[in-house]
């Protein structure tokens, strides 16, 4: 029993510290890539608190609840204008089959919506609802991939409209597609011997399709929402896992309903709100649980020595803050091609994150300045003649970079101490204000 506490003591130190200490370069092929999904799972829960995903849920469970009759019905007076509004209804039936009891109930609404606002199709303030409605939806899932991807800066109102209303328009052309694809297959091929040959083969991809559909459908939003780049390969890891969860989630959701029934006692004909509420929580959760390994996966190597990086002492910090500059002017010195983040990070092996944050200190210091090559990548020279950047100017810059004295009350110890520190800081200076950085 103590050795196996010991072991799970020891693989726990290992996922927290040690693991984060090993770079790719220093493992197999087999072995990065178990480290590589070790790694992302340990970020994908750390990130779950992180990112208050339960809050976030909550908040997308709300949005999705007030605008599910507005979406449904402008994706229906789309549809019904393509002649496929009944396709689109066995579509929400099959995909949604955790609340199919609901589906009707809720087409009924929509047909009822529409027809409210019929006396010229969608016109006067029931147009207003829909558009709002749905474009408040869509803008809250964009502010949460945003905040999960640290991007600080949404899409312009108009790119944002573009994008959402694109993605109405395009929806049940896609359906029809895949709807007439699967009508092909089994009316049109099934009297064939391509059938016979494969029909194992075609019976496990129906069983399987669900999940490969939503999979495909988180990647799209995990690629197209987030205003950032995001590669297609860490969209679909996310998108696949994301929808396998989902199509899970269902099952069991459904399963699970059998045994409600004691809660259908007491709350009746209202048991289906609550319970809707229910499940699409999750969703938002297992969609929000997606997004987070989409980031991770993309962002892993800015993982390196994380705990180290938080915890880095100053000492060690100002000599990588000295070491980053000196590197930079002496690049500028010998007329060598200019540095990006990522070229100082493999040829000194350094973790991105504090090369990030080296290179934003140096930047605010006016120390350095960013240029833009012709191939579009961000590179690094010094913005001060290297003849006289000294260390006391280096010092001295990146000390003072900041707000100073901004204490309104008054405190003769506090003033004096001040004093005393800057006249002991000059005398530090004179000995450094002969020493240039590039010449050490």
């Amino acid at each position: 029993m103590k050795k196996l506490i010991n072991a799970i003591k020891q693989f726990f130190t290992f996922i927290r510290f040690d693991i984060w200490r090993i770079t790719s370069t220093e493992l197999p092929k087999g072995r990065h890539i178990l480290y590589n999904i070790l790694k992302t799972i340990y970020l994908a829960v750390k990130g779950y608190s992180k990112d208050r995903l339960g809050v976030r849920a909550a908040a997308l469970t709300y949005s999705i609840s007030f605008a599910i009759v507005p979406l449904i019905a402008l994706i229906s007076a789309v549809s019904k204008g393509f002649g496929i509004e009944s396709v689109i209804e066995k579509t929400l039936q099959k995909t949604f089959v955790a609340q199919a009891n609901l589906i009707p109930i809720i087409m009924e609404f929509v047909r009822k919506y529409l027809d409210t606002m019929s006396g010229g199709v969608f016109i006067g303030i029931g147009l207003i609802i829909v558009i709002y409605s749905v474009f408040n939806l869509f803008s809250k899932i964009e502010l949460a991939l945003n905040n999960i991807w640290e991007v600080q800066k949404s899409r312009s109102i108009l790119k944002q409209f573009t994008i959402y209303f694109s993605g109405v328009l395009i929806f049940p052309i896609l359906i029809a597609i895949s709807a007439g694809l699967s009508i092909y297959i089994n009316n049109i091929l099934k009297d064939t011997f391509l059938f016979e040959i494969f029909s194992p083969f075609t019976k496990f991809l129906v069983r399987i399709t669900p999940y490969i559909a939503s999979g495909l459908i988180f990647t799209l939003i995990y690629q197209i929402v987030p205003n950032t780049k995001v590669r297609f390969v860490n969209a679909l890891i996310a998108g696949m896992t994301a929808g396998i969860l989902f199509q899970l989630f269902q099952s069991l959701y459904v399963s699970g309903q059998i045994n409600l029934t004691r809660y259908n006692a007491i709350y009746g004909g209202f048991a289906a709100i609550p319970l809707l509420l229910l499940w699409l929580n999750i969703s938002c959760l297992i969609f929000l649980i997606g997004a987070e390994i989409s980031y991770v996966s993309q962002n892993l190597r800015n993982f390196d020595y994380a705990l180290d990086s938080e915890h880095i002492s100053n000492r060690y910090n100002n000599y990588l803050t000295y070491f980053v500059a000196y590197v930079i002017v002496k690049r500028f010195e010998n007329n060598e091609p200019a540095y990006s983040v990522e070229d100082i990070v493999k040829k000194y092996k350094m973790p991105i994150r504090i090369v990030n944050r080296i290179i934003n200190t140096l930047k605010n210091a006016e120390i350095i300045s960013e240029v833009i090559t012709e191939d579009y990548r961000k590179v690094y020279q010094p913005a001060i003649d290297i003849n006289q950047l000294t260390l006391s100017l280096l010092e001295t810059k990146i000390d003072m970079r900041g707000s100073e004295l901004f204490l309104e009350s008054k405190n003769e110890q506090m003033d004096a101490f001040w004093q005393k520190m800057l006249q002991v800081q000059e005398k530090t200076d004179k000995i450094s204000e002969t020493i240039l950085l590039k010449d050490l």
